[in-house]
C-alpha cells in the first residue's frame, strides 16, 4: 500500500517545522527557484514577479538559518542582471558591477544593520552610518574615464561583461564627455542609472504610436530599448537622463566615505539624485523608507525601493562581498502590485531538466501600467493549495517587468466547474509517464517531471536551448525558433553537431531555407565559430547538469582549474570513489545533492558519449588561477571554534581574497585549520590526519597581517 502524501509544508512558518519538514521545503523550494531561474536566465522569459522570488529565496533562506546542515545545496546563487545583449560589442568590467540583496520589511532591516555590527564587531554605541538613496528602476551603466575624458560605456550585462554602447550614451546630455575639478583620478569608472522620466516616457509612447512604432511597456523598458538602438541619432531623440550613484575601478580614492563620494560625483560633473540622506540608526533608516514610499507617486520617474549602503569605505573593504552581493548595500524594497482577473486556461510547459510548469492563461489585465496575460501557478502542490480551476477569478501579483504569480482565488467570485487534474503523462509526443521527483530521505518532492529524459523532445530542444543561451555558450543567432528548425530537421540532434553545421552545409543548404540567406548563414556560422572557445565555468554549466547553476559551476571550476581534472573526478564519482567524492564535498557550496546530479550525469553513457564529442570540437580555458604571492595561496583552510578577533565570516572573506579555499570540513588534504575555543570534532579531525592547527594570532602572523 502506498504511503500517504506527507503533510504540505509551504505554509508552514519556519519556527514550526521539524527538521524533517524542513528538509522537504528546502528542496520544494529550490526546484521551484531553479524553474524561475532556468526562465529568466536561459530563455529571458520570466514567469514569476521580482516580489515573489524575493520571497521565495527569502523564505529558502530561513530555513538554511534555522537548519545550516541544509546549507550544502547551491540552488540560491545570486544572479546579477542579464546577459549582454546581442549585437553590440562585450566590454569585461574591471571591477563586477554586482546586485544587491534585498529586504522587504522592518525585521530585513534590522537584521542587516545587526549583521554588520556583528562582522565588524562593533559596540552597541559605536556609530554605524548609512547613506539612503531611491532605487531608481532604470538600466545600470558604468562609464570608464581616464584622464578624465569619457572612453567606454557598458550596461551591467551579467555583471562580468556588458555591452558597449559608448556612441549612445554620449548622445545624454547628463553624461559630460569630460569631468571638471582637480581631484579626478586617471582612471575613473562612474556608475549609476540611465532611466527615462514618466512624462517623458508617456510623450515617447504617444509619439511612437502617431508614428506607427514601438509602443513601450514602462519608463524602464523605454530607456532600455533607447539606449540599445543600433543608430545612436535615434538614441539621441529620446529623452534619456542619467543620475551618478557609484563607482566601478579608481586608480585612487578621492574620499573615504560614502556620503562624500556622493557629493563628489556631484562636484565633477554629474547629476546626483538630491534625496539622498545620512542616517546613523535603524530608526532614521526606516523612516526614510516611509517618507520616500508616500512620496513615490509625486516622483517624475519610478523607483521600486530604497537602497542603504555603509558609509565608511574602509568598511565596506572589511566587510566584502557573499557571493555577489555586498555585505555593506541592501535594497528595501516596496511591496509588489496586484490585480485580479479570470484563469481562462491551464497549459503546461515542461523544461530542459523534464520539470512539468503549470502557467495560468488569464483574462488581459492591466498591473502596475503593464498588460499580463500569463502566471506561473509553479507545481502541482500549488495548484492543490491555492484550490484554482479554469475559470476561477484569481488575484495576481506583479513586481517589476516579468510575468506575474496567482496569489489567491477569490472566494466570493463564481467558481470553475471542476478542479483542476495534474497530466500524468507529458504532453510531448510520446506521451511518457510523469512521477514526482525524490527527495533526501526519500521523500516525494514538489516538482513533478517526464520520465523521457532526452527522448522527450521537448527535453532534448530546451537542453540545446540552455547550450546555446547567453550565459554558456551564447551563440549569437541560434535562439529557440531556429533550434526547433535545426532539431527538427535533423541538423542538431545534440551540442557537439552545433560546431560540424558549416562542414555539412553542403548537404544542409541552409541558405535555401526560409528566412535565411546568404549573409545570415555567414553570420551564424561565423557565430558559431567565435565560441569554440570557452571558459571551464561557462562549459560546466552549458553541460546542464541539473542542480549545478552558475555559481556551482564556477566553484567546481575554480576548485579543479581544468576541464580534465574535473572530467576526471566526476567519472571517479561515478565510480563511487569516496575520497575523491570527500574532496568534491569539501569545495565551497558544493554538497551531495549536487555531487549526485554530476554521478547520475556522467553515469549515462549516452551523456559521456555526448561530452566526448562536444570536447573534440571546442576548446576549454582553463579556470582563472587564485592568487600566488601570499602564504596560503592555492590552500585550503577550515575556521572553527569562536574566533575572538574577527568573526567567521570576515575570516574566511579574508582566506578567499588571499586565494586560499575555504572548506567547511576537514581531510587529509587540509593544509591548515584555524581553531578558536570550542574547537570541537573538526579539531579532532586535524589531530587525526596531521594538518597544521593554527591559533588566530598563528594565522594573522602567517598572512603577514595585524589583527
Amino acid at each position: 500500500m502506498k504511503p500517504p502524501r506527507p503533510p504540505r509544508d509551504s505554509t508552514l512558518s519556519v519556527d514550526e517545522m521539524t527538521e524533517r519538514q524542513a528538509r522537504r521545503e528546502h528542496a520544494r523550494l529550490e526546484a521551484e527557484i531553479r524553474t524561475h531561474d532556468e526562465a529568466y536566465y536561459q530563455k529571458d522569459a520570466p514567469t514569476v514577479s521580482d516580489a515573489e522570488y524575493d520571497a521565495l529565496r527569502q523564505r529558502y533562506n530561513a530555513i538554511e538559518a534555522r537548519f545550516p546542515d541544509l546549507r550544502t545545496l547551491d540552488s540560491l546563487s545570486r544572479k546579477v542582471g542579464a546577459a549582454p545583449a546581442r549585437g553590440f560589442a562585450k566590454v569585461r568590467h574591471a571591477v563586477p558591477m554586482l546586485s544587491l540583496d534585498n529586504a522587504f520589511n522592518e525585521t530585513d532591516v534590522t537584521d542587516f544593520v545587526g549583521r554588520i555590527r556583528r562582522f565588524l564587531n562593533l559596540k552597541e554605541d559605536e556609530e554605524l552610518a548609512f547613506t539612503a538613496e531611491p532605487k531608481i528602476d532604470g538600466l545600470s551603466m558604468s562609464l570608464r574615464y581616464e584622464g578624465g575624458e569619457l572612453k567606454v560605456a557598458a550596461t551591467r550585462g551579467d555583471g562580468a561583461e556588458g555591452e558597449d554602447v559608448t556612441a549612445n550614451i554620449k548622445t545624454l546630455k547628463d553624461v559630460p564627455h569630460k569631468l571638471k575639478g582637480k581631484r579626478v583620478p586617471d582612471i575613473c569608472e562612474v556608475r549609476g542609472e540611465v532611466y527615462m522620466t514618466k512624462a517623458d516616457f508617456l510623450a515617447l509612447n504617444k509619439r511612437q504610436a502617431e508614428a506607427g512604432g514601438q509602443i513601450f511597456a514602462n519608463p524602464r523598458n523605454s530607456a532600455a530599448g533607447s539606449l540599445r538602438q543600433k543608430d545612436p541619432s535615434i538614441t539621441a531623440a529620446r529623452p534619456l537622463r542619467f543620475f551618478a550613484y557609484a563607482w566601478g575601478e579608481m586608480s585612487e580614492m578621492p574620499e573615504d566615505r560614502q556620503s562624500a563620494m556622493i557629493k563628489w560625483l556631484g562636484s565633477i560633473g554629474f547629476h546626483v539624485n538630491p534625496r539622498w540622506k545620512l542616517c546613523r540608526s535603524t530608526e532614521e533608516l526606516l523612516a526614510f523608507h516611509h517618507a520616500i514610499e508616500l512620496e513615490r507617486a509625486r516622483l517624475e520617474y519610478d523607483i521600486d525601493g530604497v537602497v542603504y549602503k555603509a558609509d565608511r569605505l574602509d568598511w565596506q573593504a572589511r566587510l566584502g562581498f557573499v557571493s555577489r552581493t555586498p555585505r555593506w548595500a541592501v535594497a528595501h524594497k516596496f511591496a509588489a502590485e496586484r490585480a485580479a482577473t479570470i484563469v481562462r486556461d491551464i497549459e503546461i510547459q515542461v523544461g530542459r531538466t523534464g520539470a512539468l510548469t503549470p502557467v495560468a492563461k488569464l483574462e488581459p489585465v492591466t498591473v502596475g501600467g503593464v498588460v499580463v496575460q500569463n502566471a506561473t501557478l509553479h507545481n502541482q502542490d500549488e495548484i492543490e493549495r491555492l484550490g484554482v480551476r479554469i475559470g476561477d477569478t484569481v488575484t495576481i501579483q506583479r513586481a517589476g517587468d516579468v510575468i506575474p504569480q496567482v496569489v489567491e482565488v477569490v472566494q466570493d467570485k463564481p467558481r470553475g466547474p471542476k478542479p483542476y487534474h495534474f497530466p500524468t503523462k507529458c504532453p510531448c509526443p510520446l506521451k511518457t509517464d510523469v512521477v514526482r521527483e525524490t527527495i533526501a530521505g526519500g521523500e516525494e518532492g514538489a516538482r513533478a517531471h517526464c520520465t523521457g529524459e532526452f527522448a522527450c523532445p521537448f527535453q532534448r530542444t530546451q537542453h540545446l536551448m540552455h547550450f546555446v543561451s547567453r550565459r554558456a555558450f551564447d551563440i549569437e543567432g541560434l535562439g529557440e525558433k531556429q533550434i526547433e528548425l535545426f532539431y527538427e530537421n535533423g541538423w542538431v540532434k545534440e551540442p557537439g553537431d552545433i560546431f560540424t553545421l558549416a562542414a555539412r552545409d553542403k548537404k544542409i543548404n541552409l541558405k535555401e531555407v526560409e528566412g535565411y540567406g546568404e549573409t545570415s548563414v555567414r553570420n551564424l556560422y561565423q557565430s558559431i565559430e567565435a565560441r569554440r572557445e570557452i571558459s571551464l565555468e561557462r562549459f560546466i554549466y552549458a553541460l546542464g547538469i541539473r542542480h549545478v547553476g552558475e555559481t556551482t559551476a564556477v566553484a567546481l571550476a575554480r576548485g579543479y582549474g581544468t576541464w580534465k581534472a574535473f572530467h576526471d573526478a566526476a567519472l571517479k564519482v561515478v565510480d563511487k570513489d569516496e575520497e575523491t567524492r570527500a574532496e568534491m564535498d569539501a569545495l565551497d557550496q558544493i554538497g551531495d545533492t549536487v555531487i549526485d546530479a554530476i554521478a547520475d550525469y556522467f553515469g549515462e553513457s549516452h551523456n559521456r558519449k555526448m561530452v566526448e564529442r562536444l570536447v573534440e570540437q571546442v576548446t576549454i580555458k582553463d579556470a582563472e588561477k587564485p592568487k600566488t604571492d601570499t602564504a596560503v595561496a592555492g590552500k585550503t583552510v577550515v575556521f572553527t571554534g569562536s574566533l575572538e578577533k574577527m568573526t567567521r565570516d570576515e575570516a574566511k572573506a579574508m582566506a578567499e581574497r588571499l586565494g586560499a579555499k575555504v572548506s567547511g570540513s576537514v581531510s587529509k588534504k587540509t593544509d591548515f585549520v584555524v581553531a578558536g575555543p570550542g574547537a570541537g570534532s573538526k579539531l579532532a579531525e586535524a589531530q587525526k590526519h596531521g594538518v597544521t592547527v593554527l591559533t588566530e594570532d598563528e594565522w594573522f602572523k602567517l598572512v603577514g597581517r595585524s589583527a
